[in-house]
């Protein structure tokens, strides 16, 4: 495979010279658990006792909540985290986003999205989809929503960290690792593999 990286090593290159802002852009992969969990239970809470939803609407919102995110983990990572506008301040912006986890895949500290960034696009999520499913409804739909963003953080750790045993990791980690090793313009799903499928941008085989 061709080295499309710096070091594959547990370290990464600086990326502000004050410290602050530094320490803002190296986070422990637990602490989007810490921050998030709380919040699925307080709309399970909602759900449950406050708007008292059938048992059935909620597994269903729940269950839709995870297949959106999977659409929108793919969107993310495809033209968002993947765009880079020409220039000086372009190749900058692309870096500070996604290119440090390209260019230092095993950099522990940023294998998963900071606070300063998730928080704000979670609540940028949340009332977009509270537009359009309502106040009640969009309760068990976050839960699953910010289930898959939380399952995608942890399974993007653990791909690069763990070895796995069961076929079943070991086909996610193999996607995402050609994502890295072999062809950045391929493989945007890191939990799922649907969307690459849909939009072609699967890995063929060989």
């Amino acid at each position: 495979m061709a080295k499309n990286f710096v070091s594959n090593k547990d370290e990464t290159a600086r990326m502000f010279q004050n410290d602050f802002l530094e320490s803002l852009s190296r986070v422990h992969y637990l602490v989007p658990v810490a921050i998030f969990f709380p919040v699925i239970l307080y709309f399970l809470y909602k759900s449950i006792f406050s708007f008292q939803l059938s048992l059935l609407n909620i597994l269903a919102y729940i269950v839709l909540g995870l297949f959106i995110w999977t659409f929108t983990e793919y969107i993310l990572h495809r033209f968002v985290f993947h765009w880079e506008l020409k220039g000086k301040w372009g190749s900058r912006i692309h870096f500070i986003f996604h290119g440090v986890h390209h260019d230092y895949p095993s950099d522990s500290k940023r294998l998963v999205m900071v606070p300063s960034v998730s928080i704000p696009l979670a609540a940028l999520f949340y009332f977009l989809f509270y537009l359009f499913l309502g106040n009640q409804l969009v309760a068990p739909f976050f839960i699953g929503f910010l289930a898959g963003y939380l399952f995608y953080d942890l399974t993007h750790y653990a791909i690069h960290h763990y070895n796995f045993k069961s076929k079943f990791w070991l086909e996610i980690k193999q996607h995402h690792m050609l994502h890295h090793y072999q062809d950045m313009s391929h493989g945007y799903g890191v939990t799922s593999k649907i969307w690459d499928h849909v939009f072609r941008t699967t890995f063929k085989k060989k």
